[in-house]
């Protein structure tokens, strides 16, 4: 059975299991001959080029196993009788544990306290602070339970919201009445065309004065020029680890814009998240053998 996989440690992962061969695509070299004889496919962090090409021509393929949450570039181009698995689980504590970081950072102005150490200078002054401050979750799935976990201890409160409710779930379409009282959003929500710009001029509009807002999702998600408005009227803030565009060019309003705080896309890209994500390739190809039942099928938008 041929398997394209993301990388050598991933191939190393399934080097003894028997009539495996696993060939390496990284999506940055040129494409390996033989799509057409693969069978299981699992691509790189980053994606290729062409997905929607290279999906046609593997006409063996009958498994694509994401090492991403997010399945995006795939699901709109799966050809008929093959099974989109996604990495559920294996990014949720290094995101979790970003969002905590990043809205501890922005509520306690470390980046500032971080350029004022830079010119020299002792800038005392109060702070923000995360104690007893509302946490509004958006998309409360597995990263959103493994940050709830994080924030015991914190004295916080933590408010839910999924796509439907559920105990303790408030419905998405609450969220409107839910938003002025928060203190910081977080967002977790899927890049789907339902949430795709989904926190807008008006959303922004609806979060209290010096809430902060999270974005451990995707940059679609945000409207980027609403929230550029608002962080220059200083309004709002913001903790961003995703951005549209992405990556973020160099002179884009962002960069500039007061009270934001970037990183590149790196909350989940952590020795943690390899970890699960080599463990969770391998169940999944056993399982795949085996003709056992996958974990993680992708049955509708996510």
């Amino acid at each position: 059975m041929k398997i394209w996989v993301a990388s050598e440690a991933v191939a190393g992962a399934l080097s003894d299991l028997p009539g495996v061969e696993c060939v390496v695509h990284d999506g940055k070299g040129p494409e390996p001959g033989g799509a057409e004889e693969v069978e299981v496919w699992i691509p790189p962090l980053q994606g290729v080029p062409d997905v929607p090409g290279l999906l046609a021509r593997m006409s063996a393929l009958r498994l694509l196993q994401t090492v991403t949450a997010g399945v995006e570039p795939y699901l709109p181009h799966l050809p008929e009788g093959v099974v989109l698995c996604n990495a559920r689980g294996v990014h949720d504590a290094g995101t979790a544990e970003w969002a905590v970081g990043a809205m501890i950072a922005v509520l306690r102005e470390f980046p500032g306290f971080v350029d004022a150490q830079r010119r020299g200078e002792w800038t005392y002054h109060h702070t923000g602070v995360l104690a007893d401050a509302t946490v509004l979750i958006v998309g409360y799935g597995s990263i959103g339970a493994a940050l709830e976990r994080r924030l015991e201890g914190f004295e916080v409160e933590v408010v839910r919201v999924a796509r439907s409710a559920r105990d303790g779930v408030h419905a998405m379409t609450e969220l409107p009445g839910l938003l002025p009282a928060a203190d910081v959003v977080v967002l977790l929500v899927p890049a789907t065309p339902d949430t795709a710009g989904m926190v807008d001029a008006a959303f922004l509009a609806r979060m209290k004065d010096g809430a902060v807002l999270v974005n451990a999702a995707r940059g679609g998600v945000v409207d980027t020029g609403a929230l550029v408005a608002e962080l220059r009227s200083g309004r709002l803030r913001a903790a961003l680890d995703v951005t549209a565009p992405e990556p973020l060019p160099p002179g884009h309003p962002l960069w500039s814009a007061p009270g934001v705080f970037i990183t590149p896309h790196v909350a989940g890209s952590t020795p943690a998240s390899i970890r699960r994500t080599l463990r969770l390739v391998r169940s999944q190809v056993l399982r795949h053998l085996a003709g056992e039942p996958l974990e993680n099928v992708i049955t509708d938008a996510y």
